[in-house]
């Protein structure tokens, strides 16, 4: 049986199946990972670890473009930019690495009375993965080089279209050195996943995805009274309240819009424009939207490859013929060729339609008129999204206000696709419940074991 398969979408072919792992491949999966936890991770000390860490690293730098060339197999990623999803990956691994001493070290508390105590860091044990087809390295070692720090061990579902890259990266943690068991990569169904989280052994598990996969992981982790982290969907604001170049600006924002062939949970997807900019924003906007043409992810000047599937262009192109259908208008795009998708802008989106609401993963965007800063915050934060924002102004003391004002995990001013290894990535409301990339992402499965000392 095989629900694992590389189907290229650029082309519809399959390229590649892979069968699921039987039951008895997922025992071993984690009595493997109980054990490494248990010897390897028990015996090593931070810098052995960040020495495995870094040697990873390495080879994520070593085998960048056979790697690239898979990431455009599976999910169309152009070229270039799955090249840098590699490079960032590997700046990823390499952060945790250099920052390990400081993760680990004991955390001193100023006491009411005589002694110490202090805070120590201690791995919890074999922790699941549940990634997310669109960024097939970068999710990845944004949960693993953390928790492997600490000491914890990976057991790592990949999603069903990414088993070629999830092999090859799994290889990567295996020649770095890290022993069997210290990540797995397991290609398990659904219910095998379920079982898993039950486990006594499994002590946390970490998902990137829908609010659908998200609901059901978490409701199976409660039960079994596990930790959860959650990174889910957004619907992202990108507010222009001000600029002195709106050209710039118009850039940034079909760059934040199309990154990743539209298919980033933190991409720009409702622009939220003031009344005084609002026309030539959407001209300039929708222009710059309607140059851009979908092709061949492999040729080295490819902005917007292929969806990750026909389904998934079906789906966008539903919810677009909905939201026209309900009143919205359509300036440019709203159609598909196979899994290609044209560049797309919708205006007069209203409360009573379904895309006002809704996460319209591709490239399209709605484009709303505010009158001033109060309303477009109101606008802003009537979503049950709360992941990221981006925020035009040329006020400083507006910045700042807007900014604490905005519900999100994250909030960007006057800059979009700015993530960095050292910045936590996360979101509130329906977007998630955890903090991934930066040091407190080495703190979501931790003991923070207190040490009270006469």
């Amino acid at each position: 049986m095989t629900d694992y398969a590389v189907v290229n979408p650029a082309t519809g072919q399959t390229l590649a199946a892979y069968d699921t792992f039987a039951d008895a491949q997922i025992e071993e999966a984690i009595a493997a990972a109980d054990a490494a936890h248990r010897g390897w991770s028990r015996a090593s000390t931070v810098a052995e670890r960040a020495a495995l860490l870094r040697r990873a690293a390495e080879l994520h730098r070593e085998r960048r473009e056979e790697l690239a060339d898979i990431f455009v197999r599976e999910m169309g990623k152009p070229r270039e930019a799955a090249l840098g999803e590699v490079d960032f990956a590997a700046d990823i691994a390499e952060y945790y690495a250099d920052q390990a001493e400081a993760i680990m070290a004991d955390q001193s508390i100023a006491i009411l009375g005589d002694g110490t105590a202090v805070i120590r860091r201690d791995s919890l044990g074999p922790l699941i993965g549940i990634m997310p087809w669109n960024f097939p390295a970068y999710q990845i070692v944004r949960f693993a080089a953390p928790n492997l720090i600490v000491g914890n061990t990976i057991l790592l579902k990949p999603a069903p279209q990414c088993p070629e890259s999830s092999t090859a990266l799994a290889q990567i943690y295996l020649d770095a050195g890290f022993p069997e068991g210290a990540y797995v990569n397991i290609l398990a169904t659904n219910e095998q996943i379920a079982g898993l989280i039950a486990d006594p052994r499994v002590q946390g598990v970490s998902l990137t995805g829908s609010e659908r996969a998200g609901a059901a992981v978490a409701e199976v982790a409660g039960r079994n009274l596990k930790k959860v982290a959650l990174e889910l969907g957004g619907s992202d604001p990108f507010i222009v309240l001000s600029t002195d170049d709106l050209d710039a600006t118009v850039q940034a924002g079909v760059d934040a819009r199309l990154d990743n062939n539209g298919q980033a949970c933190n991409g720009a997807k409702r622009f939220i424009i003031v009344d005084d900019l609002y026309d030539a924003f959407v001209s300039k906007f929708t222009a710059a939207m309607s140059a851009v043409t979908a092709t061949d992810p492999m040729l080295d000047d490819t902005v917007l490859g292929p969806l990750a599937s026909q389904v998934a262009a079906e789906h966008l192109q539903e919810q677009i013929d909905r939201a026209v259908s309900q009143g919205a208008t359509l300036l440019t795009g709203g159609s598909h060729d196979g899994a290609f998708f044209k560049p797309t802008v919708l205006t007069d989106v209203t409360p009573d339609m379904d895309a006002y609401r809704e996460e319209l993963f591709g490239p399209a965007a709605v484009i709303y008129r505010v009158a001033d800063e109060d309303a477009a915050v109101d606008l802003a934060n009537d979503t049950p999204f709360g992941l990221g924002s981006y925020l035009f102004t040329t006020d400083a003391e507006q910045a700042e206000r807007v900014a604490d004002r905005i519900e999100a995990g994250m909030v960007y001013v006057n800059l979009v696709l700015a993530d960095s290894p050292e910045l936590p990535f996360g979101g509130v409301k329906r977007s998630g419940t955890s903090r991934e990339l930066g040091l407190l992402a080495a703190d979501e499965f931790v003991n923070k074991k207190l040490i009270r000392t006469a």
